[in-house]
């Protein structure tokens, strides 16, 4: 079973890919077209060009997860615009409210929380 947890890296490949690639076409675009290590634990999320369905890729440590979800009505309304980077990082919960087809941007959820460095 996967699970993604708040301390897992989470990034959302900007352009669009083609679904017809499985497991192994998902790596290699993230090697190639996001400049990052497949097999570092990395919560890799791939759009469709029609924007109805979503891919996540993740290595556990014994071999992938390919998760795929399609929506039945409508489209995925948020995703970032393209620019110069090819990857957007998001947190756990915000991933869970892309999901859901809402907008991760308008969570309202509390800061990430940082460590406090006592001053001398």
């Amino acid at each position: 079973m996967i699970q993604i947890t708040p301390h897992m890296r989470v990034l959302l490949a900007i352009e669009a890919v083609d679904f017809r690639r499985g497991i192994d076409g998902l790596a290699r675009t993230c090697r190639s077209a996001l400049a990052a290590d497949p097999f570092s634990g990395t919560v890799f999320v791939f759009r469709n060009r029609r924007a109805t369905a979503i891919r996540i890729l993740v290595y556990d440590g014994q071999g992938f997860w390919l998760c795929y979800k399609r929506l039945s009505k409508g489209k995925f309304k948020w995703w970032p615009q393209a620019g110069d980077d090819a990857v957007h990082p998001l947190q756990a919960h915000e991933l869970q409210v892309l999901l859901r087809a809402g907008d991760p941007t308008n969570v309202g959820a509390a800061p990430e929380w940082r460590s406090v460095t006592p001053r001398e």
